[in-house]
C-alpha cells in the first residue's frame, strides 16, 4: 500500500502526519476536526501551509480553514503536546493562565492560575508559556517528544527569538526603551535555551475550534475569577463540554 500524508489543520494537534492511527487520535470526535490525506510529503505540506480548501466530502478526506501557524517541523510526532493561554479582563486587570496537557492525543491534565489583580494580558501569556516549558522539561526527562503551542506570538517571540537579541545587547532594545517584562521573560527565556533543542515550540490561532487552545484558554479564565495565586491542577474530573461552557477570554 502505498505511503501516505495526514494533514490536520483542526485537531487535538495541528500538522502533517504520516501515521492514520495516530492521526486518528487526534480527529477521532473532534469537534468539527479538519483533515485529508495526500499521496506525497510536498503536496501535504504545501496544503497544510497554504490552508487549501477542497469540496468537503463525508469521507475521513475532510478539508478545512486556514491553519495555524508553526514553528515546528510539521512532520513530527509529539507524545506530548501542552497549550498555554493567557486572559486579563480588563487590560490591565484582572489575569491569569492556563495550560492543558495530552499524552498520545488524549487530554491528560489542566492547570490553572497565577492571577494577578494588576496583571497584563502579555504577562498572563508569558507566565502560561513558562509554565507548558516547565511541564515540557519534566516530560523531556522522560524521555518523551514534547510540542508547546502558545496563541501568543509575543510571547513565543520575546523567548525565542528576541531575546536573544536583546541578550547580546546587555538586556537592551535596539532602539530606546526599557523591555517590559524582562525580569519573566530572563527567566522563562533561560528555560527555554536550556530545553530548546528538545522541545518544539509552535503557534496556534486562537478559537478556531483547537480543542487544547480553547481548554487552555477557558483555564486561564478559571485561574483569574478563581483569584488562584499558585499555579495549580485543576482536580475535578476532565469533562471536556463541561470545562468547554467555562467562561472564555
Amino acid at each position: 500500500m502505498a505511503k501516505k500524508f495526514y494533514v490536520v489543520w483542526a485537531g487535538r494537534e495541528t500538522g502533517v502526519f504520516t501515521s492514520w492511527p495516530y492521526t486518528k487520535k487526534l480527529v477521532d470526535k473532534f469537534p468539527q476536526a479538519r483533515y485529508k490525506s495526500f499521496p506525497t510529503e510536498q503536496e501535504a505540506e504545501a496544503a497544510f501551509a497554504s490552508g487549501r480548501v477542497s469540496t468537503p466530502r463525508s469521507s475521513v478526506k475532510k478539508t478545512a480553514p486556514k491553519p495555524s501557524e508553526s514553528l515546528a517541523p510539521k512532520t513530527a510526532n509529539f507524545e506530548v503536546n501542552i497549550y498555554c493561554d493567557g486572559a486579563c479582563d480588563p487590560n490591565p486587570g484582572k489575569s491569569g493562565s492556563g495550560v492543558a496537557v495530552y499524552r498520545d492525543g488524549a487530554l491528560a491534565e489542566l492547570w490553572y492560575g497565577l492571577y494577578n489583580p494588576m496583571g497584563t494580558n502579555n504577562t498572563a501569556e508569558l507566565n502560561a508559556l513558562h509554565q507548558s516549558l516547565l511541564i515540557a522539561k519534566q516530560e523531556i526527562e522522560k524521555g518523551l517528544r514534547v510540542q508547546v503551542l502558545a496563541d501568543s506570538q509575543y510571547a513565543i517571540n520575546c523567548l525565542t527569538l528576541w531575546a536573544y537579541s536583546w541578550k547580546t545587547k546587555g538586556w537592551k532594545r535596539k532602539v530606546a526603551g526599557d523591555i517590559k517584562n524582562l525580569e519573566l521573560i530572563q527567566q522563562a527565556h533561560a528555560l527555554y535555551d536550556a530545553i530548546k533543542n528538545r522541545v518544539v515550540v509552535s503557534h496556534v490561532k486562537a478559537h478556531i475550534g483547537v480543542e487544547g487552545n480553547e481548554l487552555a484558554d477557558r483555564m486561564s479564565v478559571y485561574g483569574a475569577d478563581q483569584e488562584q495565586h499558585d499555579f495549580c491542577q485543576y482536580s475535578e474530573a476532565l469533562d471536556i463540554e463541561k470545562v468547554l461552557n467555562y467562561k472564555r477570554g
